[in-house]
């Protein structure tokens, strides 16, 4: 008992520690986002020097960023196969490059950027405390969380958004500890710095009935579809785009396209973070059909040629918005069917159905049970074996079956992973 009791407040001032670095660092970059936000929405004329911004993010990343390219795969990897130390730089560049990025009108998230400053400055607290290999991995996990779950206001989500990343259909309860503390301290820390996060409208009850299961598998069927078309679009984009082998040119390039395709559509709906489309997806029955497809696009190329940021909220843009016309179509309410398209899309793209289910509950109410887990997983299993982290492992597949040989990264399911000959699917 007292060796227990030792490890759990060993694992507990460790994560606190995790917990305060991430709390500290995604405040201070949601208040630069938020300005940067506001000032490009009071100054739009700014997004014609994107293809600029490309340029000097590209030349400061070509010159001294080369070992963090590699991004949420980087420290995904980091994890799994211990290596040398993640690069403190890791945290002010990818802060500097996602808020230029947003600046400037790239469609880009800010999930990847805190898991990264999370995971870098976890592990710098790892090397100056010396603790051991295993305790670090436990802390690295402690940052992904306690950097998710503090730049969304979503601490349980954020713990198992920690867990769950790391490999598909496999949970890390070795690090649940340390990841919850993290999380919840660096929630707190944000919210005690005043940081106020979006409110999304609450869902209504809505009694489970055979039909409405019925349309919930239907939404869950569209939500799957789309995660496959941002994921094969964004890989493919990117593999074209690393043609351009210099990477200021590449962001030159992608900048040039964006600016073509914002004067394109018309409206600058689909630059930046997009939080205002959104929240109006769960209550205007107007969105456009398109609009989750055009964001696809806008996100797809920013990414691919090298912006900073992450997916998760232009995958909530995608989500929210298919969902809110889904719902129009199958006579669902449209805060219902918002609501679980958010977390769906997300939670098949990350391969995290149970995190984003419980970040649908933290961010629009318990109603959102059983519904949202019903959508999320139908969307996970069927849309097969990818997704926006091709560092993660794979144990099993997903429609069951023995367990692999060893873990195989998803960038390397199809060339190491034989396909199944007795009626399965690869």
């Amino acid at each position: 008992m007292r060796q227990r009791v030792l490890t759990l407040l060993q694992w507990s001032w460790l994560g606190a520690i995790v917990g305060i670095a991430c709390g500290g660092a995604s405040a201070l970059f949601l208040v630069l986002l938020e300005r940067v936000t506001t000032y490009r929405g009071n100054h739009e004329r700014i997004v014609y020097l994107l293809p600029v911004a490309g340029l000097f993010v590209g030349a400061i990343y070509d010159r001294w960023g080369a070992s963090i390219q590699g991004g949420n795969s980087l420290v995904i990897d980091t994890i799994h196969e211990p290596r040398a130390k993640l690069p403190l730089r890791m945290a002010p560049m990818v802060l500097l490059g996602t808020v230029l990025t947003h600046l400037f009108g790239g469609s880009a998230g800010r999930e990847g950027t805190a898991v990264q400053m999370g995971a870098s400055l976890a592990d710098a607290i790892a090397h100056r405390l010396h603790v051991s290999p295993e305790m670090r991995r436990k802390l690295l996990a402690a940052g992904m969380a306690g950097g998710f779950g503090s730049v969304f206001g979503t601490p349980i989500a954020g713990t198992f958004f920690g867990l769950e990343v790391l490999a598909v259909g496999r949970v890390e309860y070795d690090a649940l500890v340390p990841a919850l503390v993290a999380s919840t301290v660096g929630d707190y820390v944000t919210r005690q710095l005043g940081i106020l996060h979006t409110a999304y409208p609450a869902v209504p009850y809505v009694p489970m009935t055979p039909l409405l299961l019925a349309k919930l598998a239907i939404v869950g069927v569209a939500m799957a579809l789309a995660t496959i078309a941002f994921v094969e679009l964004t890989h493919r984009t990117k593999r074209l785009a690393d043609r351009i082998v210099r990477l200021p040119l590449r962001m030159f390039a992608g900048g040039v396209i964006l600016v073509v395709m914002w004067k394109a559509v018309g409206t600058s709906d689909y630059l930046g973070l997009g939080v205002p489309t959104i929240v109006s997806a769960f209550r205007d029955p107007h969105v456009p059909a398109i609009a989750f497809a055009l964001k696809i696009a806008f996100t797809a190329v920013t990414l691919a040629s090298g912006f900073l940021g992450g997916e998760v909220t232009p995958l909530f843009f995608v989500g929210a918005t298919l969902g809110s016309v889904v719902a129009r179509t199958a006579h669902l309410p449209l805060e219902l069917g918002a609501g679980v398209g958010l977390a769906a899309v997300f939670g098949a793209a990350a391969n995290t159905p149970i995190a984003l289910s419980i970040m649908a509950v933290e961010l629009i109410g318990a109603h959102a049970l059983p519904h949202v887990v019903i959508v999320t997983v139908t969307a996970y299993l069927l849309s097969g074996h990818r997704g926006i982290y091709p560092a993660q492992r794979l144990w099993r597949r997903k429609h069951g079956g023995e367990l692999l040989a060893h873990p195989v990264a998803l960038r390397n399911y199809r060339s190491e992973v034989p396909p199944k000959t007795e009626g399965g699917q690869r």
